[in-house]
């Protein structure tokens, strides 16, 4: 720790040293001579930086010796406590500022850091997320952290109770949590539990805390999870478009914390991303580290983003400390169990032959470029690229709506139906769902609904005792109906985050209980490619 002593720092030692406490003290010091029985010492910065001394070292050695002068002590305490003193605060613009007398490039070198340092300010200027670890890393090194941001130190007004209870991986992960000093990612699939974790947690740290979801749906969930395992709804508000209640625990949308980050940056020490694969997309990914938190969860049931975004984002908040797939929590039964079967179809002749077709004439203008490649290109206007996207198009076209296809989800559908199963059809595309359910004689539900269309939709569903929802991807999160066991994946895409998603509304478990999830993929086409890519790592 460099610095620079402002003033003269005598100490008197009454009686006599040793050779050794002599020497020791020569390290730091100069000896002045004897005065009324007692030695005469001065602080001596040259000697300090040669033996690597700082004024606090010098500071807890007097202290171990006897005959100090207390108010010696107490002068050189006051020096060590202003030379090493840095402040912290949050600027305007929504950036950390570090501020001290002492020299901190160095020191933020060996925390693993290099922060800019504003000439103009006379301070560091470093990104918020980093708020814990530079105050965790200055206290370490002996710093009189002086903290204006203040977030370590809240509390929720009173201390709330969990009274759900929680099954031996739920404590796992919880204790893992903890033990990562409150910070990081639980991955567990869909069904596990992870709200309940979350809930205990804040229940044990007890501070004001930040929920981020993805929906309103979602943001009900919580509410209720609330009301079901805690004391603490009460002090429970939501901050979104509709409602705007700040609590001491509030839930808010992804959008929403993205917009209005200046609101919740100072009110809350915990962080809760729910659904966190969404939180490296590129605006979202701001909240991680434009607000400076110092305590993070993230809850997902698949934290690897096919994109692989998730690699820069979730070190932000701990890591991933703890994961188990469905599989596993099936084989202990928590989950449940569940198996996946391929019904593969063929199309007609004469749509094989125009798939070949199409096929050749996309490959001819794709020339090989990836498809983010072309989407890119076609941006700027470059026509092969355009072309290339529109045969892409009529290809996935003639693949959904294939009438082999549509024929054999009908009939899993009537053959479940048969045994008084409670289905779910999973597609991709509005127009195949449409379809789909006009043939079926099914429930509907898409992103085009209203709000009273919706909850009417799930209502009707979750109080049927068998029967059938086809959804679009408006169904993929935040879709909680747990007497469903039946699962139609249509139509989708290789993401293994998409399927584990979908698998997961099956396997809330009840008493014998069996989950089917049926894919329905056409031979010889990229289906049979994508249906294996999503089932790896089950």
């Amino acid at each position: 720790m460099a610095m620079s002593i402002q003033k003269r720092l005598r100490f008197k030692v009454e009686g006599w040293l040793s050779p050794e406490e002599f020497r020791e003290l020569l390290e730091f010091s100069d000896y002045i001579g004897r005065y009324a029985g007692s030695s005469i010492f001065e602080v001596n910065l040259s000697k300090m930086k040669k033996s690597g001394y700082t004024l606090r070292d010098i500071y807890v050695k007097l202290l171990s010796l006897k005959g100090v002068d207390e108010g010696d002590l107490e002068a050189i305490k006051i020096a060590y406590l202003e030379e090493s003193k840095v402040e912290i605060w949050l600027g305007s613009d929504g950036f950390l500022r570090v501020s001290s007398r002492a020299y901190l490039k160095d020191v933020f070198l060996e925390m693993g850091v290099g922060l800019h340092y504003v000439s103009e300010e006379k301070a560091y200027k470093a990104p918020a997320h980093l708020y814990y670890s530079i105050v965790s890393f200055l206290k370490s090194k002996g710093f009189n952290v002086v903290d204006n941001i203040k977030l370590l130190d809240l509390k929720l007004p009173r201390s709330i109770i969990f009274n759900g209870s929680l099954r031996s991986y739920q404590e796992e992960a919880l204790n893992t949590w903890i033990d990562n000093n409150y910070r990081g990612v639980i991955a567990l699939p869909t069904g596990a539990g992870k709200t309940i974790v979350a809930i205990s947690g804040i229940a044990k740290l007890n501070t004001p805390t930040l929920i981020v979801v993805y929906t309103k749906d979602h943001i009900k969930q919580w509410i209720d999870a609330f009301k079901k395992f805690s004391d603490a709804v009460s002090l429970v508000g939501a901050y979104y478009s509709d409602e705007k209640k700040l609590a001491p625990i509030t839930i808010t949308t992804y959008q929403t914390a993205y917009r209005k980050l200046e609101v919740f940056a100072l009110r809350y020490p915990l962080i809760v991303f729910d659904e966190a694969h969404h939180l490296p997309a590129e605006k979202f990914k701001h909240i991680a580290f434009n607000i400076p938190a110092p305590y993070r969860l993230a809850l997902s049931a698949t934290p690897e983003r096919e994109d692989g975004r998730h690699v820069e984002i979730f070190p932000l908040i701990g890591g991933v400390i703890y994961h188990k797939t469905a599989s596993e929590l099936a084989d202990q039964g928590f989950l449940a169990p569940f198996i996946i079967r391929r019904v593969s179809v063929n199309m007609t002749i004469e749509e094989m032959k125009k798939y070949e077709e199409l096929k050749r004439r996309f490959q001819i203008l794709a020339r090989n470029r990836k498809f983010s490649e072309l989407v890119e290109e076609a941006k700027r206007g470059d026509k092969s690229a355009i072309e290339a996207l529109k045969i892409h198009a009529d290809i996935r076209d003639l693949i959904q709506y294939s009438e082999a296809k549509l024929k054999a989800v009908v009939d899993l559908i009537k053959k479940e139906l048969e045994k008084g199963s409670k289905i779910i059809v999973f597609t991709q595309f509005r127009e195949q769902a449409e379809e789909i359910a006009r043939r079926a004689n099914a429930l509907l539900l898409h992103g085009e609904l209203s709000v009273r269309e919706r909850d009417e939709t799930l209502r009707r569903f979750r109080t049927a005792k068998t029967g059938v929802l086809v959804v679009t991807t408006v169904g993929d999160e935040g879709l909680d109906i747990p007497d469903v066991n039946i699962g139609i994946f249509v139509s989708g895409t290789g993401s293994r985050r998409q399927f584990i998603q979908r698998l997961g509304r099956l396997l809330r478990p009840a008493p014998g209980k069996k989950a089917v999830l049926y894919e329905v993929v056409v031979r010889g086409t990229s289906e049979e490619y994508q249906s294996k890519r999503r089932k790896e790592l089950i």
